[in-house]
This record gives C-alpha cells, structure tokens and sequence, in this order.
C-alpha cells in the first residue's frame, strides 16, 4: 500500500525517491506487539483541546505523582518516536511532525508536560527531576523499544537528560532548539544562565505570553500558538519551568551523546546562547547542524516542512535493526 497523501503538503512526503523508492518508516516491523494501556483511563470523552478550528484529544491519562499525565500514541508498528515539546508549549506544537511520522508508519507519541497543557493541575512542583522522572515513566509505561527521542528546548534539555542517565534507552536524539546541556559554559554564559529566571520574574504577568511568543516564534501563525499555550501557564508556574530548564545545565565538558544526534536550529533563533553554542556542539559531536532558514526558537512550527524533511533525512541513516 502506498502512502496516505500528506495533509500538511510538504514536499517530498509520500513522493518518489531516488531510485523509484517511496519513503516509509524503515523500522515498520511486520509483527509488533500491541501497547497495552489496560487500566490507563481513557480521555476520549473527558478533556478536548481546540486549536485550528479542530477538537485535538489527547486520548490517555497516565496518573503520576498526583498529575494526570495526557498523551496520545498514534501512527502504526514502527519505530517509536517520543516528542517533549518546550517550557509553557503542549503537545500541539509537534502537530506537523505527528502527522509526518504517522502517515510513515511510526508510532508517534505525544504528551503534555507535568503543568502544561491538559496535564493540570501540576500535582507537584515542576522540576528537573521531576520532569525526567515523568519521561522516564512514560517510556517505560508505554514498554516502548528504545525509541527516538526528539525534544524542542526545554523537552530537549530533558531528552539530553534522560539518555545521559540511561544510555541504552533511546536509539536516536534529534534536538530542535535547545541550549547543550554538557557544555562548558564561559563566565558570561554562567552569568547568562544565572539571570535567566530573575529577568523573566521581572515581565508583567499581564504580557509574560505575548513578550515571550514574540521572542521564541517568527511566524503569525507558530506566535499565536505559543501565545495559546504561555496564556495556560501562570507567571509563577512559568518561573518554575524556567527555573528547571536552567538546572538541567550541567557542564561535562568530556561526555558525549552514546546515540546517533541530530541538531536542529532555527536560523533567527536569539535564545540563551544556542546560536553560538549549537555549532560547537556540533563540532564537538562530530555531526551536522540544521540550520532552518527564516524559522526563530520554535523551529519545528515557523518551518514545520524543513523540520520534517530534516527528520526525514536523519531517521533514514539509523540501523533499522537494534
């Protein structure tokens, strides 16, 4: 069977290659076990979201430390790809590349932060730690078979986390967006990261959302979602978040990813000290850097068909076998 046409038009989707050959998930397996969410409550009829016009669900709960964790598995028998979106974003930021995957066959799973989008209340204060364990535990959940992790900044700073804790997780890492969390940091950059949460303490509640859409998006359209989903957040809560992004900064300036990686940046990306940081990273990795022209912080969104072909393109240079 040929692939579904794509919904969103990106080029090259669902086309010819190379060669004649079409591309699918090239980790469809003939014969996949089944996710068992057996006593997982469903949210089907419970919690909606709405978002361009459509009622978006979020089809599963998973309780945890007194959150409701929302998440959505969709898409077929291959490769599992888990999607941790940004500090303030949900699950609707990834929505583009959900559908990409998808229509190829892999299992897409997507989810709303501990305090983001439909999982609130929090429970729980956001952390670090906290954050990583919530990761961890949907994974494990789910029994997915180490899957690529993908994360846009703060979800890639806790998807560089959780491998760096268990190396033999994930098969991939593909970062959209977010500072190298083992990078050696100069005294600026210290000073940089240290006044991070006191400057964001300093925005009026009243514009937090809209001063910090304008700044991570560079479309009307990726800045009106980003407004959508800062608006869920309080200042308070925001400031938590921020915090935990900051304290997953943790300099080793000798550790290397134990998976294949992928970088990705926006090219009027201004945030922290990725512009500069996300080439030496590259560097230092050995691997290739995105750049997504025209496209700001949230990449994936002011440029989701580059984002997707850039996906496309690394997912297609991994073992299919593990």
């Amino acid at each position: 069977m040929e692939d579904a046409p794509d919904e969103h038009g990106d080029p090259g989707i669902g086309s010819d290659r190379p060669g004649g050959r079409r591309w699918r998930c090239p980790f469809e397996r003939q014969e996949a076990s089944r996710i068992d969410l057996a006593g997982v409550r469903s949210a089907e009829s419970e919690g909606h979201v709405r978002h361009g016009g459509e009622m978006v669900n979020l089809s599963s709960v998973l309780p945890l430390h007194g959150c409701d964790l929302h998440y959505r598995v969709s898409g077929g028998d291959g490769v599992p790809v888990v999607f941790s979106h940004g500090a303030g974003a949900d699950h609707v930021m990834f929505d583009a590349q959900r559908d990409y995957l998808r229509a190829r066959g892999c299992r897409v799973v997507t989810w709303d932060m501990r305090g983001h989008g439909r999982s609130r209340p929090a429970g729980v204060r956001f952390t670090a730690e906290q954050a990583i364990a919530d990761l961890y535990a949907l994974i494990q959940y789910l029994a997915l078979d180490r899957p690529v992790l993908v994360g846009q900044s703060l979800g890639g700073n806790l998807s560089q986390a959780l491998i760096r804790r268990h190396p033999d997780l994930a098969r991939a890492l593909i970062v959209i967006g977010s500072a190298w969390d083992t990078a050696p940091l100069s005294w600026k950059e210290r000073l940089l990261v240290k006044a991070a949460t006191p400057s964001l303490s300093m925005i009026p509640a009243r514009s937090l959302a809209s001063v910090l859409a304008e700044a991570c998006a560079h479309t009307p359209d990726a800045r009106a979602d980003a407004r959508r989903a800062f608006s869920q957040l309080s200042k308070k809560e925001f400031v938590h978040v921020w915090q935990a992004t900051a304290d997953l900064l943790d300099p080793a300036p000798h550790y290397r990813t134990p998976v294949p990686l992928c970088l990705i940046r926006g090219e009027r990306d201004r945030t922290g000290n990725i512009a500069s940081a996300m080439p030496r990273w590259a560097q230092a990795e050995g691997v290739e850097e995105v750049v997504i022209p025209d496209a700001g912080h949230i990449a994936n969104q002011d440029a989701p068909h580059a984002v997707n072909a850039a996906i496309d393109a690394f997912l297609l240079t991994l073992p299919t076998s593990i």
